[in-house]
């Protein structure tokens, strides 16, 4: 590995483990102030810490700190499989971290209440309705990555509409499937004390969703 893809790693694991740090900090602060923030608060914790890390890790890496933006990249050759690979993984060891270090600043009380933090799929809501949701969420902020961000005709606004996406993906698809967009999202708060019930829902839905937006945009609106 060069000097320049041990940069990148250790910037999407950065980006990635305040993205869950914060999404799960968020959560257990609505419920300690018995909610306080509410759904507004945690999409705009989620939404602006996006906005900012994006922007800040954008010339590193790109600013993925998702593996379906990964994916996305990756099948339109926008990175190449051994990157795409060490990419996911230093995301999903970011947001494992995360999970990890936030119970040194959070009651283990608090944490266990809000199952960690961990997205999940709201009440009566079926894994098939779950998947569509994650699915629809992750194209709409892949297809603004791509139109934001990674075409060189886009404005240079940073991750500022890209965290807009999040916070707007939450406000809809929160109480549905947790909102997560991102498997990294789930897997680190899940694996720590979240339960892993439904993983798959959370994988293959934005997994889906990134590849759908990322060659649609690709095939179709990128600059030929």
């Amino acid at each position: 590995m060069t000097a320049m893809k041990w940069k990148a790693f250790i910037a999407e694991f950065i980006g990635t483990f305040a993205l869950i740090f914060i999404g799960v900090g968020a959560i257990a602060a609505n419920h300690i102030t018995e909610g306080g923030a509410g759904l507004t608060g945690i999409a705009l914790a989620h939404g602006l810490t996006i906005a900012v890390m994006v922007s800040a890790t954008a010339a590193v890496s790109g600013g993925h700190l998702n593996p379906a933006v990964t994916f996305g990249a990756l099948l339109t050759g926008k990175i190449d499989p051994k990157n795409a690979g060490g990419y996911v993984l230093f995301q999903c060891l970011g947001a494992i971290f995360a999970a990890s270090l936030i119970k040194l600043s959070i009651p283990i009380q608090v944490l266990n209440a809000v199952s960690m933090g961990t997205p999940a799929l709201g009440s009566g809501i079926s894994p098939i309705a779950g998947v569509a949701m994650e699915f629809f969420l992750t194209f709409f902020l892949v297809f603004v990555i791509f139109g934001t961000a990674i075409d060189p005709r886009a404005p240079q606004v940073g991750g500022l509409f890209i965290g807009l996406t999040v916070a707007l993906d939450i406000l809809a698809g929160g109480p549905i499937s947790g909102g997560a967009m991102n498997p990294a999202r789930h897997l680190g708060p899940a694996l720590l004390g979240g339960g892993l019930g439904n993983i798959w829902v959370y994988w293959v839905g934005p997994l889906l969703g990134g590849a759908a937006a990322a060659l649609l945009y690709e095939l179709t609106l990128a600059k030929s």
